[in-house]
């Protein structure tokens, strides 16, 4: 991928508490912001990147609102990459490609492969305390 995220010009910040309803405002927001930047709906990226945030942001409210009333997702854009990161403030850190390789399928599975299949990245950041995570997706558009 061309771009570091620094360099990129589009950015968007969604905080909301963890609850179900955090999917759906999470999938909207992503749709508007990414027609604000001008990335249409129908690029190839942006069915599998909503279904990406949608598992991550489900991941979140399903393990970490006990320790993290919110969740938080950070949007970044540039003419050829398009990035995104799920925050909650639970310490656990999971292991992403162990996730892929493991039976079954769903959850951090599925986020693997369809990074991983448009040609992106997956990382997880600790937070600088070791309270909390971001899990950073980097898809190509």
């Amino acid at each position: 991928m061309s771009a570091r995220l620094e360099t990129l010009p589009h950015r968007h910040v969604l905080t909301m508490p963890a609850v179900g309803s955090a999917v759906r405002s999470a999938r909207e927001t992503t749709e508007q912001v990414l027609v604000e930047w001008g990335i249409s709906r129908r690029h190839p990226t942006v069915d599998p990147a909503l279904l990406i945030l949608g598992e991550l942001v489900t991941n979140s409210v399903r393990h970490a609102a006990v320790l993290s009333p919110n969740v938080t997702v950070i949007y970044a854009a540039g003419p050829d990459t398009f990035a995104f990161a799920v925050h909650d403030r639970h310490p656990y850190l999971p292991s992403l490609y162990a996730s892929s390789t493991a039976q079954g399928s769903g959850g951090l599975a599925t986020v693997v492969e369809l990074t991983l299949s448009l040609g992106g990245t997956a990382v997880v950041r600790a937070d600088a305390d070791g309270r909390g995570k971001s899990i950073w997706i980097t898809l190509p558009l």
